[in-house]
């Protein structure tokens, strides 16, 4: 505690006056009154309490004395120095990732927002800059001087369990610096010194970190897979603290209906992985342990259940364009001899040998035909609505011979009235044209092509497949009104061009359109699965004129607050005693 008006100290002589005035006050000799003699042994309590006895007698000095001490105190003005903003401008970086939402009681993210609110009493009229993180960092606000948009903007702040990927955030926050003297907070869990950028001497980093006591058991990993008809779930469990720690895991299906539920003790520090096989099949598998700890988003985990993807093989006479354009796609390929396509029975075949639509069980891919003469092809191409033609426009390809159809396969894809590409009723998907006979593979909707039919046949269609929270992803749909909605049928949003932007929050979702829905599975990325121990320290040191700027709580009206109560209590001591004494 430090003064500011060290000056006053003088006035300390007028308690000391007050002192001194009661020591040479008139003094009065005890005299026995015959009359009195009754009260003796009602005042008896009072004799064996002297000390009672003697703060009732001189209350009024004490408390005018103590009121004296702490005026002069008050008027020496004491303070404490506290942290505050310097420099010309503040930049608030705050990390929105799932992890902020660990804590005893109150999590990180809540815990920053409040001293946030706070920090707003030290502004000054300074302007503020707020940056989120994230796979695309955000400035909420930039260079903002108005309190209440200031005050809203943080108020308005939510977890969006995106990895925060600082780094991106901080390049942003060196954008709006430039030779400004800057006070960059930054608001995460843990952050390692050597990330700040310390090129720039205007600047003070200020980290605040998030507790470091903090307690973590989560699922880090979890998988499982199907034959179709029973399936097989892998869990992976971590335990973070220094005790071994006993949580009953359980398993659930899309009905929430219990699979499993094992007791499992994991050591302390340790990884343990635990698997469960002949399992019910279900659309999806939910996994949830019980941990009592300080971060329950890594508690539970979903997984879709599909059929393992299925390899792909192609026939060696196909032409080199195919091949080369399968490869690009899909680095597992095969090229096998025509002669041994049809063992492949475990893959999706890619071939011109129109024989294998019968005899594989599988859907395959046929460019061409083997078992008829092509015929002359006239007219522009058109196309239906086909989950195919998502990302790929056949309507400037020039064809100038195509294979006769199949009678009664769909036609997906036509060259004036004569089939160009269908699909069979078990799934295959024929394109009647050899590539020698087309310009096609000069054109940028060849490959996408190509990638639709690998995700369609290599993937379950009934799902999307896994995504980050808010990650952006192309999807293979067809040319209708998708919209993304919640577990309780909740709309959330719509995609745009092929694009689907995933729910914030890990869960299970569909994707609808007014013919056919798909689910899709939003899970936390595994660097969100773990926590780590807080770190909070300061960094850089801005100066103004060659003294760091500081800030003086001042105790002050708290002195006056209990100087005034001190003197009520002599007002009423007095009272009692009567004011003619």
């Amino acid at each position: 505690m430090s003064f500011s008006q060290i000056i006053f100290s003088w006035t300390a002589i007028i308690p000391v006056i007050v002192l001194l005035y009661y020591f040479f006050r008139k003094k009065y000799t005890d005299q026995t009154v015959s009359s009195t003699l009754f009260w003796s042994e009602i005042m008896q309590e009072t004799r064996v309490s002297p000390y009672l006895k003697h703060l009732q007698k001189n209350a009024l000095l004490y408390l005018q004395l103590l009121a004296l001490l702490l005026l002069v105190l008050a008027l020496m003005n004491p303070y404490i120095k506290k942290s505050t903003i310097v420099g010309a401008q503040t930049i608030f970086i705050v990390d929105t990732s799932a992890t902020m939402l660990a804590g005893k009681g109150t999590s990180t993210f809540d815990t920053h927002k409040a001293e946030m609110l706070t920090l707003m009493d030290e502004l000054n009229g300074r302007p503020v800059t707020l940056i989120t993180t994230g796979a695309t960092p955000k400035a909420i606000l930039q260079q903002e001087t108005n309190s209440k948009d200031i005050k809203k903007a943080i108020e308005d702040l939510q977890v969006t369990y995106e990895t925060a990927e600082i780094n991106k955030a901080l390049d942003v926050a060196q954008a709006f610096v430039g030779d400004t003297p800057t006070s960059i907070y930054v608001f995460t869990d843990t952050l390692d010194k050597k990330q700040l950028p310390m090129e720039k001497d205007s600047v003070k980093w200020l980290v605040r970190g998030a507790a470091k006591d903090l307690t973590n058991i989560a699922i880090t990993r979890f998988a499982a897979t199907t034959d179709g008809q029973t399936a097989m779930a892998l869990v992976q469990l971590h335990n973070d603290t220094k005790k071994e720690q006993k949580v009953t895991l359980t398993l659930h299906d899309a009905t929430n209906h219990e699979l499993v539920a094992d007791s499992v003790i994991v050591p302390p520090q340790e990884t343990m992985t635990k698997t469960y096989k002949d399992l019910p099949f279900d659309k999806t598998i939910t996994a949830h342990i019980d941990a009592k700890d300080d971060y329950a988003m890594d508690n539970k985990q979903t997984v879709l259940l599909q059929t393992t993807t299925a390899k792909l093989v192609i026939d060696q006479s196909l032409h080199q364009l195919i091949q080369k354009g399968f490869q690009a796609i899909n680095s597992n390929l095969k090229i096998v001899p025509s002669l041994q396509i049809a063992d492949n029975k475990d893959a999706t075949i890619i071939t011109q040998q129109a024989a294998l639509l019968e005899k594989m069980e599988k859907p395959l891919v046929l460019f061409g035909r083997d078992d008829t003469e092509k015929v002359t092809a006239s007219g522009t191409v058109t196309i239906t609505n086909d989950a195919l033609f998502a990302f790929s426009d056949l309507k400037d390809i020039y064809v100038s011979a195509i294979y006769p159809g199949f009678t009664d396969y769909e036609t997906i894809a036509s060259i004036g009235e004569q089939p160009f590409i269908q699909r069979s009723p078990k799934g295959d998907i024929v394109v009647l044209a050899d590539i020698a006979d087309t310009d096609w593979p000069l054109h940028p909707s060849f490959p996408l092509f190509l990638w639709s039919v690998e995700q369609q046949l290599s993937e379950s269609t009934a799902s999307l497949g896994i995504f980050s929270p808010n990650e952006q992803r192309v999807v293979a749909l067809t040319q209708e009104d998708w919209s993304v909605y919640s577990q309780q049928d909740e709309f959330l949003s719509s995609v745009a061009n092929g694009v689907l932007t995933a729910p914030q929050q890990p869960g299970v979702y569909t994707v609808r359109s007014a013919n056919e829905e798909k689910q899709l599975i939003v899970q936390l990325q595994a660097q969100e699965r773990m926590i780590a121990q807080g770190t909070s320290y300061t960094l850089g040191n801005i100066s103004d004129n060659g003294k760091e700027e500081v800030s003086k709580a001042s105790f002050v009206p708290w002195l006056i607050i209990i100087i005034v109560v001190l003197l009520v209590l002599e007002w009423e001591v007095q009272r009692r005693r009567g004011f003619t004494n």
